[in-house]
């Protein structure tokens, strides 16, 4: 595409600030807005901004500069103006040509301000008040169309401006240095190297997305019954007591509780080496499909159209039910799914048994 093209114009950006403040599973989402920034600015120093639970995921990331880390402000008005001023007077010193925002809240709307970038990009909010949306020079529409997947949403608020790219399926490389890390990981917990197992996370930051302990637990001894593969459980350090629950409850199961036992970039290296992942809506299902792991996905009341990984190697399982999805926090907003509560193992082995067996039927021997 010629410069004279391009409705932002190519010669004029150098260097530019992508803020994606949601969660890790938004951040992967995201990783095609990356892409599509070095793609349509090759020699851009290109920085990424996300909160620090999240920074992991760019370790390695082959498509930007440096990636910034977004905490929490300390307490105390003092405290508080001193982490603002030293903040934003760093990030000032980057001199933004252009600052793209990909959420609607006020936080990143406020870096992408104090950036300095005279371009700025993002979605508008219905909720933008008298300031919000009058911070971006370039605003997105702000709906999520019928069977749109949260990654093409998310860049659809640069194909607006003329930003495309050809990979529009979040992808996430994994270094060797990484897979030697999760190798010996494994091989610590008894998992010798070239040994097939699937990781199961039945955790999520949100409970309401959660299957009860107790059908877990009946999938865990259901997978162990018919297929004797070792299971990795997943998830972050406040599952570490939950997990260990788990796998006391299931003594005949090989399991291997590695909550919060590996860095974002380290479980990254542990799924890639798995045959198959398995486990609710969460930021382990969309990291697991980031780097081309087979995976099913249990869903409740968030959209599969919108959050299930695309491809047919992904499998989705939820309970036939007319309310679903009702994006709630839990029916009438209780923090309890009754689409989870009362989703059977039956029903979720119909879905699952035929992946499994598709990925024994692939191992050696």
């Amino acid at each position: 595409m010629k410069p004279s093209e391009h409705p932002l114009g190519h010669t004029a950006i150098h260097r530019i600030l992508l803020i994606q403040l949601g969660d890790i599973g938004d951040v992967v989402l995201s990783f095609p807005c990356i892409q599509a920034l070095r793609e349509n600015f090759p020699a851009a120093r290109i920085v990424v901004a996300v909160r620090e639970k999240a920074g992991g995921l760019l370790e390695e990331c082959p498509w930007i500069s440096e990636s910034i880390s977004v905490g929490h402000p300390p307490k105390g008005i003092l405290a508080w103006f001193n982490y603002q001023f030293e903040f934003f007077s760093r990030l000032r010193r980057h001199r933004f040509d252009l600052a793209v925002d990909l959420r609607t809240g006020t936080r990143g709307a406020v870096m992408a301000l104090l950036s300095g970038a005279p371009l700025r990009i993002s979605r508008f909010a219905y909720d933008g008040g008298l300031w919000r949306n009058r911070v971006f020079t370039h605003l997105a529409a702000p709906d999520l169309q019928p069977g749109q997947a949260i990654s093409d949403y998310y860049l659809k608020i640069l194909t607006e401006s003329g930003l495309h790219t050809r990979h529009a399926v979040p992808k996430i490389a994994v270094s060797s240095r990484k897979l030697a890390t999760a190798g010996e990981l494994l091989r610590q917990h008894g998992l010798p190297r070239g040994q097939p197992f699937i990781v199961l996370q039945p955790f999520s930051l949100w409970h309401y997305k959660e299957l009860p302990p107790t059908t877990v637990t009946a999938l865990i001894r259901a997978i162990e019954r018919d297929f004797h593969l070792p299971m990795v459980l997943a998830g972050g350090p406040e599952d570490r007591s939950r997990a260990e629950a788990l796998r006391h409850a299931c003594p005949e199961a090989r399991l291997v509780n590695l909550a919060g036992k590996t860095t974002l970039s380290d479980y990254a290296a542990l799924l890639k080496m798995s045959g198959l992942f398995i486990g609710i809506d969460s930021a382990g299902l969309h990291l697991a499909a980031a780097v081309g792991v087979p995976t099913v996905g249990i869903f409740g009341p968030s959209s599969m159209d919108a959050w299930a990984p695309r491809g047919k190697q992904h499998v989705v399982v939820h309970k036939d039910m007319d309310c679903i999805p009702c994006s709630q926090k839990g029916c009438n907003s209780s923090g309890i799914s009754r689409c989870m509560e009362e989703l059977s193992v039956g029903e979720i082995t119909t879905r699952v048994w035929p992946h499994i067996e598709k990925f024994i039927s692939g191992l050696p021997g």
